[in-house]
């Protein structure tokens, strides 16, 4: 095919996504709303696309882009001379690779653990299926969504590894106290990481925001995501380590064959250098002074919009979010914060559903950026609209028997049949690749199931989808 054709069918296909840019998906996508920094970007990226990161000796240029980044997130995150890091793929790499450096830094112990508050990230408990690292995941407080910092020192034991808070955690947009965290794991000889992946560019401009970097005694490790409020392309993030030695258990090394001795310092050995100079660029390009005015716009859109809700009848914003994140639910039964986020979608806006846990109840995840500083008013005049048509609709209905039919299926012995039969329940495709326009009815049948039982579908589910 000709090139143009290519470029073609893939605009043509684009077109079906959600918005990247101009803050009506508020999950997913970070926007700066920054003329001129896509191009900047695509640029920069592909200039280093074809390097290949797995020799820093081959390729000294990215050896110098690496070590920029990583000085440049660890000067904003309170790091010293000492402090060392490494630029991964994702959010998901940082902790994965900040968890097995902790258990292999510990061979001693036989069965490695980590306490985490039960709102860490999922990306942790990934890490230990992976890595085979038990999760002591403690409950937090029911009103705030905050680590109790007590329950977290009495978890930490014999076997503990790691100790985990988040600045902010990403379903209530609450930040941990990590100075309390910190203090217990190091009074025990654990190390303490602070998962700062959404909130490491931004929390340093917030007000009022108790220390939650490399200034605490105690943290060893932050994670923080340039693909998010750093505003770079997606596929960068840093995993930073208070020292080399503390780092040096994350690398890995393998002379066991008869090529080249393989030396990585992530999960990946090839890497593309394309996104880390995109971010090198961005950072270079926005500045301390650009991010600091981005911070500050995207904190003053949150504060609009948290203040908007709470004049929403209806509607609540769950615990004290000090960064960018909030979680909105509903403060009365007459309607469900799913078909809320049905009617915001049929306004071109998507909020992200969140099934509930524990003290959380369900609610709709809004990440704010930079691109919304300016049109709160209309967010909120689709999202009072999008509530009174809930109301009118009434909670979602789904028939009794539907109800049974999911509450009694068991995840281990999960048959093709069964899958097939709750797609057809939900109105869904056989194949699972046909969604309905509105997706309350799934999300309410989704509600429904155990945890357990709702990983196992849902990994059906993209198993029907990749087919």
């Amino acid at each position: 095919m000709p090139a143009q054709d290519v470029l073609a069918e893939l605009r043509a296909l684009r077109a079906g996504d959600l918005p990247t840019h101009g803050g009506r998906t508020l999950a997913y996508v970070y926007d700066s709303a920054l003329p001129g920094l896509d191009e900047l970007a695509a640029s920069a990226h592909a200039l280093a696309s074809s390097v290949n990161g797995l020799d820093p000796t081959a390729f000294p240029s990215l050896l110098r882009l690496e070590n920029d980044v990583v000085r440049t997130a660890a000067r904003l995150l309170g790091g010293g001379d000492g402090t060392v890091g490494t630029v991964t793929s994702g959010g998901t790499e940082s902790c994965l690779l900040a968890v097995v450096a902790a258990r292999d830094a510990r061979p001693d112990v036989e069965r490695p653990s980590m306490v985490l508050p039960e709102t860490a990230h999922a990306a942790f408990h990934k890490a230990a299926h992976y890595f085979g690292v038990r999760v002591v995941a403690v409950p937090v407080d029911p009103v705030t969504f905050r680590a109790d910092p007590v329950a977290m020192a009495a978890a930490i034991d014999s076997s503990t590894v790691l100790a985990v808070a988040g600045a902010p955690s990403y379903a209530h947009g609450v930040v941990d106290p990590v100075a309390e965290i910190a203090a217990a794991a190091l009074d025990r000889g654990v190390r303490c990481h602070v998962d700062a992946c959404i909130g490491g560019w931004v929390l340093p401009h917030a007000p009022d925001v108790p220390p939650f970097d490399f200034s605490v005694p105690g943290v060893t490790s932050i994670s923080v995501d340039l693909h998010k409020y750093a505003y770079c392309p997606k596929g960068t993030s840093v995993l930073l380590h208070a020292s080399a030695d503390l780092r040096r258990s994350q690398f890995f090394a393998s002379a066991a064959w008869p090529g080249y001795t393989m030396l990585n310092s992530t999960t990946q050995s090839t890497r593309s250098g394309g996104p880390l100079a995109a971010a090198w660029a961005v950072l270079r390009h926005i500045g301390d002074d650009g991010y600091r005015s981005l911070a500050r716009r995207a904190l003053e859109s949150t504060r609009v919009l948290r203040e908007g809700i709470a004049g929403i009848d209806g509607l609540r914003v769950l615990g004290e979010p000090s960064a960018t994140l909030l979680a909105v639910t509903n403060a009365r039964d007459d309607f469900d914060v799913f078909t809320v986020a049905d009617e915001m979608k049929a306004r071109n806006w998507y909020v992200q559903p969140q099934f509930a846990h524990r003290s959380s109840p369900a609610n709709l995840h809004l990440t704010v950026t930079a691109a919304n500083a300016g049109h709160e008013s209309e967010l909120l005049e689709d999202l009072r609209a999008s509530v009174k048509a809930a109301v009118e609709a009434g909670p979602v209905r789904v028939a009794p028997e539907v109800l049974a039919y999911v509450g009694a299926l068991e995840p281990d012995s999960l048959t093709p049949d069964e899958f097939a039969g709750l797609l057809a329940a939900a109105g869904m495709g056989g194949d699972g690749g046909v969604l309905p326009e509105r997706m309350a009815t799934v999300n309410t049948l989704l509600a429904a199931a155990s945890p357990a039982l709702r990983e196992r579908l849902l990994v059906e589910f993209l198993g029907a989808l990749y087919s």
